[in-house]
């Protein structure tokens, strides 16, 4: 289950909803899950309800460990790179909080190469190793292959995770036929009409030909596309 303090909408209902199912349902298997969750979007006023602070991070995970009735989560993620806080503060914070027991393993999200390099190396000396890097990749978007972080991870036992992995349901048979009524282009939430050129409209009905031949749909064509890529381990799908 992957989670972050701000999923919603409201801030924190995600990791609400969790809490009540781990109440109601998943208790007794706890220890058949692996549950995550992030810190370092927009999640409360102030100047300690954002980015990669020290004091943001530990918060932040201890209001989700109550919002989701767990005592420590399998896996933390820093959501976003902070350009204003040391880098030195926000790992120090993520090792403190593996050591006071309160996540298993860590990891970090959409960091810039030198970032995750630095990051890697750091951890390693302190008995946390990153377990995990999460970046947008699907057939649309290829950036963690073209800037280098694919291949860092790959070398350096690093696992790798794609979220946006049907890149919004562009990749999906979705938008084929025009735009439904009921979809989050038509809302233009996160997805904008402006995304849907002709020209991309065309290779998505060139590449959902394919995946017929396939016998498989789009949506599952571009699954297998991205965990073949080197260095992938993991595609993050959910409803």
């Amino acid at each position: 289950f992957d989670l972050a303090n701000n999923y919603g909408p409201p801030y924190g209902s995600a990791e609400e909803t969790m809490g009540r199912l781990m109440k109601d349902d998943f208790k007794p298997y706890r220890d058949e899950l692996f549950i995550s969750t992030k810190a370092g979007y927009d999640m409360w006023e102030g100047p300690y309800g954002n980015w990669g602070s020290r004091k943001y991070l530990m918060a932040s995970l201890n209001q989700s460990l109550k919002r989701m009735n767990l005592e420590y989560v399998d896996l933390f993620y820093s959501h976003r790179y902070d350009p204003n806080t040391p880098l030195e503060e926000t790992l120090q914070a993520m090792v403190d909080i593996v050591k006071q027991g309160k996540a298993l393993y860590l990891g970090i999200s959409r960091w810039p190469l030198e970032a995750l390099k630095f990051a890697d190396q750091y951890l390693k000396e302190r008995d946390c190793p990153l377990l995990i890097f999460q970046d947008r990749l699907n057939m649309l978007d290829h950036a963690p292959q073209e800037n280098g972080t694919l291949d860092y991870c790959a070398e350096n036992g690093i696992g790798f995770i794609s979220f946006s992995p049907l890149a919004q349901g562009l990749l999906t048979d979705r938008y084929l036929n025009g735009i439904p009524a009921d979809s989050r282009m038509a809302k233009e939430h996160f997805l904008k009409h402006s995304a849907l050129t002709p020209e991309l409209l065309e290779q998505l009905k060139k590449w959902n030909a394919e995946a017929g031949e396939r016998d498989e749909t789009l949506a599952e064509m571009a699954l297998v596309w991205i965990l073949q890529q080197k260095g992938v381990t993991s595609v993050l799908v959910g409803a």
